[in-house]
């Protein structure tokens, strides 16, 4: 049964992508119809979720102004957090990852239009991206970001010490971090092979922001500290529940 679920939800999640990429094609020509080609990303996963049967429940401590600007970061130990994110946050982000996302068909273009590309194996790559990730918050659009820099999934999953991209930019900007909690993303999709999708309720917590007015990228550490702790607070208090 496993199987056939796994099966299910991937054929699901490629036919449903296949048949909303045409509009998200169109809108991707200009930037002035770009937030709409994001929004058909929120639509691809809220039907994704209801369409495989998995709610999604979310507390918001927070409710993020789709109007204002953000770094919003996550823990990131599982492949469904992207798809996540789509749903459980409102507003316009670009999201930063890795660049081999451009070599899958159809979703790789729309990467590349849409957001932030790190090339790991390019020396300049991780300047230039946050340099691009600077001039997205300067043009009024979040960013979306896993400050791990990519999944570490030990059992029980646990952070990794995050990098320090996401708070140089929110504080060069003067933008608010917004700490995520992703809970069961990996109960759903582990990180292990082979792959399986399980049957789990998504659960993931958005904390108040963290303001950066008046920091100076000396800074830059503590707010990294903290926001890792209000992240790994909320996962270890999970953790111990489910023990």
């Amino acid at each position: 049964m496993r199987l056939l679920y796994t099966i299910w939800c991937a054929t699901y999640l490629v036919a449903l992508y296949i048949v909303l990429f045409p509009i998200q094609f169109v809108f991707l020509q200009r930037n002035a119809w770009k937030p709409l080609a994001h929004k058909i990303n929120r639509v691809w996963g809220k039907l994704f979720f209801i369409g495989v049967g998995i709610p999604v429940r979310v507390e918001y401590r927070f409710q993020p102004d789709p109007k204002q600007v953000y770094v919003f970061c996550a823990n990131h130990f599982s492949y469904l957090d992207i798809a996540a994110m789509g749903v459980i946050v409102n507003n316009y982000y670009a999201f930063v990852g890795k660049s081999d996302v451009k070599h899958i068909p159809l979703l790789g273009y729309m990467f590349a239009k849409l957001h932030v590309q790190v090339d790991r194996k390019q020396p300049n790559s991780r300047a230039y991206s946050l340099a691009k990730s600077i001039r997205t918050l300067a043009s009024g659009r979040s960013i979306m970001i896993f400050p791990e820099g990519g999944i570490h999934t030990p059992e029980p999953p646990q952070m990794v010490p995050f990098k320090d991209g996401a708070f140089t930019m929110a504080i060069q900007q003067q933008v608010p971090i917004v700490p995520i909690t992703l809970l069961t993303n990996y109960h759903i999709l582990p990180d292990r092979s082979p792959i399986r999708f399980y049957w789990h309720p998504l659960r993931a917590v958005i904390h108040p922001p963290i303001e950066t007015a008046c920091m100076t990228q000396e800074d830059v550490k503590p707010l990294k500290e903290e926001t890792y702790k209000i992240i790994n607070k909320e996962l270890m208090s999970e953790q111990k529940v489910v023990a």
